[in-house]
């Protein structure tokens, strides 16, 4: 920018001219340029004689001796003429302001000589020749330095001193919204020398919005109240707030507008007395449950809810967030601590929209044995404990239905117990296609339903191992690597097995459900946890659901996107605390207004982002809601989780506990095998059973095995397969009897149905089949049965009591 500094003593010289004058004259200055920079760059090269070099130094030197001249006079006028001024008053400047016009008028000339005198001196044609006239003249001719040293004012504008400051009340609204506002709040009036400005609406077609008001540079922004800034934008008293910026001075204050978020009936006044009219009072959302404090932040407001004194906490997320006229549940989240206080958010925007992914140091357990699962939605980090120092290992329980994240969030934490150091024991029912990114990277992996049997009785004699030496050695405890690793036994799909419409037969059932029970009494205790996942799973298919529940509230629940049933079961089981209502997770991040909107105009609405990975965490008590950290799929698999696998070693178990766990899995799969062979009648095939009926019915079933050995029943070789003994049933013990006493001859199913006359005909044929899947009868052929082993008639309450063989 040229310089153009109009003398402050002297403004009344300035000349009033029409404005057409002035662009007049910028248009004739710029034309000269051009054509001046032309002649500059094509003169020199068709003619560069001595007179064109005399001319070049003759008008350099006239324009320096006309700089020269004007600036002698000046040091002489002021060095004579302005000495008492200057003694009257020392910090006084000399006026330069006359000399600075005179510079700016010769820099036209001054340039135009000098590239025209380089370009006669220089022999030959260089680049530069052309370069430099070209820029001389475009900037001059942006400059324009001779019209605007000229002191012209336009006619229609008044000078500088006399230009009266703007009046809001005549001009007109502007059409733009942030606009509008400033020009709404310069018509108020409240804080002079302020503006609006950062205006950022809430809702289209809404009057809420937030902005930032700016003071002079140097000022502060006067004290606001609350009814003065109501009376500026017309809104109910209590519905414009003026709060300061956090990391900011007095000069930057943020505003916040919002009647239609805290509008309720009789007009609240804040966002307490919302709650209070609305959630708190008797017959609202939450009665009794009262705001004792709230913030509000960039992108939400927080409010802190306590109890009435004697009740517990109640935060129903649904009946809140229709209190408050919000149109998508997912924006309010609650927590508590179970007991009497909780805290609410509400958000402008879901705050787990975007998340990044794990990295190994968020994956390291701190002194409490957790790890960084993912981030809460107020950032947060979503800590998971892998072990409790105080209890000892944990029970977890991990459930999502297909594409709820629960895959990621399993092989980040099997990732993490490597990383740690944990010996990671995993069993996919679903063949392993759930977890494969985890098979051959963690210490063992079964696939399959009965590799998941398998799995859990071998890591159980691991447990009874370390429970033995522990008792030898009179250890009260477990102690992490002294002499043990910490294990964790995974165990995915376990709805295939023990869910109501799976194809497992219910002896299968009987003993996983066994196992669980003897582990959760004895692993925990040794450092052997135990974790279930699962699509869709109720305590109460765990067997002892009352230890389950105690377990898992030291542990974990990690409940994704499921049904609502199974979120009522978990309320039911007591798994959810009191007074809490989990809301479903949705498939996608939705917009409820924008839903509704579409519904009624009768268009479709676009799908969000996936919230894979999104779960409720309940972890003792408390509730949050937190995501797992994200995990890219390419070519079918996830390259950042194996990535995290392999940046430590597999862990192991020592040689004695590993040759323990490989000879019992190796003796229970076929054991698994076998019992998954049976069928207990629940597939509604009345009499028969796979061998026929005995009395000449076809023999529709499984092929027999053969070539394997007859197993001897005995506690010995029962305990190592670590196979409980079945439940107390009268009725399998009694055809055991009736084998026995017919001394190895074989039956036919008809003869052992008459022996048995007060027994229902179809449940002797499911007992045969189940004894048969424990290696205890066999049939020889259709309907003709007889023992495998040598049965205990005492054992079994049928003997005499002596001890003659």
């Amino acid at each position: 920018m040229a310089i153009a500094v109009e003398p402050q003593a002297s403004t009344d010289t300035a000349r009033r001219v029409p404005g057409t004058e002035i662009h007049r004259r910028v248009k004739i200055e710029r034309a000269s340029y051009l054509a001046a920079a032309t002649a500059v760059a094509v003169t020199p090269q068709m003619y560069s004689g001595p007179w064109a070099v005399l001319g070049g130094f003759a008008a350099v030197t006239a324009t320096g001796l006309w700089i020269y001249t004007r600036a002698e006079a000046v040091f002489r006028r002021k060095s004579t003429d302005q000495t008492a001024d200057q003694q009257q008053n020392p910090e006084q400047e000399p006026d330069f302001v006359g000399l600075l016009r005179t510079a700016q008028r010769t820099l036209p000339w001054l340039g135009f000589a000098s590239s025209y005198l380089a370009d006669v001196l220089h022999p030959g044609t260089s680049w530069w020749e052309w370069a430099a006239p070209v820029l001389w003249g475009a900037v001059m001719g942006w400059l324009a330095p001779v019209t605007r040293s000229a002191g012209l004012v336009p006619e229609a504008l008044p000078l500088p001193e006399a230009a009266p400051a703007a009046d809001p009340q005549q001009a007109g609204p502007p059409s733009d919204y942030p606009g509008f506002l400033d020009w709404v709040w310069q018509r108020a009036q409240l804080a002079p020398g302020t503006r609006i400005t950062k205006v950022r609406q809430y809702r289209a077609g809404a009057p809420d919005f937030e902005a930032v008001i700016v003071a002079q540079a140097g000022r502060a922004v006067p004290a606001l109240t609350e009814r003065a800034l109501a009376a500026a934008f017309d809104v109910p008293e209590g519905t414009a707030q003026v709060a300061p910026i956090p990391g900011s001075g007095p000069g930057r204050m943020r505003l916040r507008v919002t009647p239609t978020v805290q509008a309720a009936v009789g007009k609240p006044r804040s966002v307490v007395e919302l709650w209070d009219t609305r959630i708190g009072c008797p017959g609202g959302a939450a009665t009794g449950m009262r705001v004792i404090d709230h913030r509000v932040d960039e992108d939400r407001i927080v409010l802190l809810v306590r109890a009435q004194e004697g009740s517990l906490i109640k935060l129903p997320q649904v009946e809140i967030a229709r209190a408050l006229g919000m149109q998508d549940t997912d924006l309010l989240m609650i927590e508590t601590d179970g007991l009497g206080d909780g805290v609410v958010s509400i958000y402008q925007k879901h705050p787990l929209l975007d998340i990044r992914e794990a990295t190994a140091d968020d994956l390291v357990m701190d002194e409490d044995g957790r790890i960084q699962l993912g981030l809460r939605h107020d950032g947060r980090p979503a800590r998971i404990p892998l072990y409790d120092p105080t209890l000892g290992a944990i029970t977890d329980l991990f459930v999502g239905a297909p594409g709820a994240g629960k895959s990621v969030a399993l092989n980040t934490i099997l990732a993490a117990e490597r990383i740690n150091g944990i010996v990671s024991i995993v069993a996919d029912a679903q063949n392993g296609m759930s977890l494969p990114e985890a098979n051959g990277r963690v210490y063992h992996f079964g696939s399959g339903i009965a590799a998941v049997g398998a799995t859990l009785a071998a890591a159980y004699m691991v447990a009874v191992y370390r429970e033995q030496v522990s008792s030898a050695n009179g250890w009260g405890g477990f102690e992490i690597n002294s002499p043990w690793a910490l294990a964790n036994i995974s165990l995915d799909e376990l709805n295939l097995i023990l869910s109501d419409d799976s194809d497992v037969p219910d002896i299968f059932k009987t003993w996983i459900v066994g196992l669980v029970a003897k582990f959760q009494s004895t692993g925990r205790k040794m450092g052997m946890g135990l974790r279930f996942a699962a699509q869709s799973i109720h305590l109460a298919d765990l067997g002892n659901k009352a230890k389950i529940r105690s377990n898992a509230k030291n542990g974990t629940v990690w409940l994704g996107r499921t049904n609502s049933s199974t979120t009522q079961h978990m309320a039911t089981d007591g798994v959810i605390p009191a007074g809490i209502a989990i809301a479903p997770i949705p498939r996608y991040f939705r917009n409820g207004a924008n839903r509704i909107r579409a519904a009624w105009l009768g268009k479709e609405v676009k799908t969000g982002p996936t919230t894979a990975g999104m779960a409720w965490n309940i972890q003792g008590g408390e509730v949050f809601l937190g995501r797992v950290f994200k995990a890219v799929k390419q070519n079918r698999t996830f390259p950042g989780l194996i990535a995290l696998y392999e940046s430590a070693p597999i862990p192991g178990f020592t040689p004695e506990e590993d040759a323990i766990f490989r000879q019992a899995y190796a003796e229970a799969l076929p054991l698994a095998q076998a019992l998954l062979e049976g069928d207990d009648g629940s597939s509604g095939a009345g009499e028969l059973d796979e061998f026929g009926d005995g009395d000449g019915g076809g023999g529709g079933g499984r092929r027999k095995a053969k070539g394997k050995s007859k197993p001897r029943l005995s506690r010995s070789n029962a305990r190592s397969a670590a196979l409980p003994p079945p439940p107390p049933q009268a009725l399998p013990e009694r055809i055991l009897g009736v084998l026995a006493l017919a001394e190895g001859q074989q039956m036919k199913i008809k003869d052992i149905r008459a022996a048995l006359p007060d027994t229902n005909p179809t449940s002797v044929g499911n007992a045969l089949t189940a004894l048969r899947g424990q290696g205890l009868v066999a049939p020889v052929s259709n309907g003709i049965w007889q023992l495998t082993v040598d049965v205990d008639l005492d054992m079994l309450g049928l003997g005499d009591g002596s001890d003659d063989d």
